[in-house]
């Protein structure tokens, strides 16, 4: 081997090393960044169902008070009803 073939061997094997060094630094740039993206999500997920237990009573209530107008709404009509039948 003459010295040219193995400067040119010595200089391919340097920059092998160096693509393998930054190659590395990318895999653990995306582990890192998808480690951190799964704790944003679950912080997403985690703030939202601890939103919906803490105002969950007050839809109930609002539910409750929809129901109760509907109720008496209905009521309303039957008494209605039974004027228009009287008369």
């Amino acid at each position: 081997m003459d010295p040219r073939e193995r400067d040119m061997l010595k200089r391919a094997l340097e920059l092998s090393e160096e693509n393998n060094e930054m190659l590395k630094g990318i895999r653990r740039s995306m582990r890192v960044s998808m480690l951190f993206k799964t704790i944003y999500w679950v912080v997403v997920i985690g703030i939202a169902v601890g939103a919906f237990y803490l105002i969950q009573p007050y839809v109930d209530g609002v539910t409750e008070m929809y129901g109760g107008i509907r109720e008496n709404l209905n009521q309303a009509d039957s008494l209605f009803d039974k004027a228009k039948n009287i008369l």
